[in-house]
C-alpha cells in the first residue's frame, strides 16, 4: 500500500506541475506558446528517433547532422508557420523560418551524401515519417494560434488561443472520461494494440467529451466565441482522432518493446505519451477550422 501511495502522490504532483507548465506556456502571451511547443517539438523528436532505432537499429547509424538537422527542418515549418508579430527586431519568425528551411532543404540531402557511411533510403522515409507526425502537427498548432491572433475578435481574451485550449482540452476531457468510463463498466476490449482500452470507455469518453464542450462552449466565455456546432465538431475530431494517435504511439512502442517513448514525467512516460492523442488530432482540427472557421 505504502508502494501505491507513493506512486499515486509521485503521478499527482507531476500531473499538477505538468497542468500548471502548460496552461503557463498557452495563456501567457504568444512567444510563451511558441517556446513551449518548441520544447514539446524537440522532446517528442528525441524519442520519435530513438523508438524508431529500437524497431530498426539501421536507423541508429544516421548521421548527427541528420540526426539534429531534421530536427532544425521541423521547428524552421514552426517557425515559418507563427505570425509576423512574432519578431527578433524587425525580422518575423515567418521570415526566419522560411529562409533557414530553405537551407536546411539544400544542406540536409548534401550532409547525407558527404557524411553518411552508406545512403539509407528507409532511413530518410523514418526521418520525414517524423516530420509529418511531429513536425507538421505542432506546426499547424502554431499557425492555429497565429491564425486567432491575425483574425482578432471583440474580446477581452486573445483569440489566438481559443481553439488550442479548446483542443486540448477536449483531449484531456476524453481521455479521463475514458478511463473512468472505462473502469466503472468497460468490458469489451477495443483493440489487441492497447489491451486496457474498451469498447464502453471509448464510447463514453467520446461521449462525455462532446457534451462536456458543447456545454462549455455555450455557456463559458471565452469559449462562446465560437459557435456550438463548431466545438461539437472539434470535440468530437479530438475524440475519433485522438483515440487513433494513441493507438498509433502504442503500435509503434509495442514494435520498439518498450512501456514509455521516456521518462520525462515521472509516472506519465515522456513526451510521445501525453501528447500522442494531441498529434494526430490538431492536423484534423487545423483543417476544419482553415475551412469552416476562418
Amino acid at each position: 500500500m505504502a508502494l501505491n501511495l507513493a506512486t499515486f502522490r509521485t503521478r499527482a504532483l507531476t500531473a499538477l506541475v505538468f497542468v500548471a507548465v502548460i496552461f503557463t506556456g498557452l495563456l501567457w502571451n504568444q512567444w510563451s506558446f511558441f517556446i513551449l511547443f518548441s520544447i514539446i517539438h524537440f522532446g517528442c523528436w528525441v524519442e520519435f528517433q530513438k523508438l524508431i532505432g529500437r524497431i530498426d537499429p539501421v536507423y541508429t547509424t544516421i548521421s548527427n547532422v541528420h540526426k539534429y538537422g531534421v530536427m532544425i527542418a521541423g521547428w524552421c515549418f514552426m517557425l515559418w508557420c507563427s505570425n509576423d508579430e512574432l519578431a527578433i527586431g524587425s525580422i518575423s519568425l515567418h521570415a526566419i523560418g522560411w529562409w533557414a528551411g530553405l537551407i536546411c532543404m539544400f544542406l540536409l540531402p548534401v550532409s547525407e551524401l558527404l557524411f553518411a557511411r552508406t545512403v539509407e533510403l528507409k532511413n530518410i522515409r523514418y526521418s520525414i515519417l517524423g516530420l509529418l507526425y511531429i513536425s507538421l502537427s505542432w506546426g499547424l498548432m502554431i499557425h492555429l494560434r497565429a491564425k486567432g491572433i491575425a483574425n482578432p475578435v471583440q474580446t477581452s481574451i486573445d483569440p489566438g488561443i481559443i481553439i488550442p485550449v479548446g483542443l486540448i482540452c477536449s483531449i484531456w476531457i476524453n481521455d479521463t472520461m475514458a478511463y473512468i468510463v472505462g473502469s466503472l463498466i468497460g468490458k469489451t476490449p477495443f483493440s489487441k494494440i492497447s489491451p486496457k482500452k474498451t469498447w464502453e470507455g471509448t464510447a463514453g469518453g467520446a461521449i462525455l467529451c462532446v457534451v462536456a464542450i458543447a456545454i462549455a462552449g455555450h455557456y463559458i466565455s471565452p469559449f462562446n466565441i465560437l459557435p456550438v456546432q463548431h466545438w461539437i465538431v472539434i470535440a468530437s475530431i479530438a475524440a475519433v482522432i485522438g483515440t487513433a494517435g494513441d493507438l498509433l504511439e502504442s503500435k509503434l512502442k509495442r514494435m520498439a518493446d518498450v512501456k514509455d517513448s521516456g521518462s520525462i514525467m515521472p509516472g506519465h512516460g515522456g513526451f510521445l505519451d501525453r501528447f500522442d492523442s494531441l498529434l494526430l488530432a490538431t492536423p484534423f482540427v487545423w483543417l476544419y477550422a482553415t475551412l469552416f472557421i476562418y
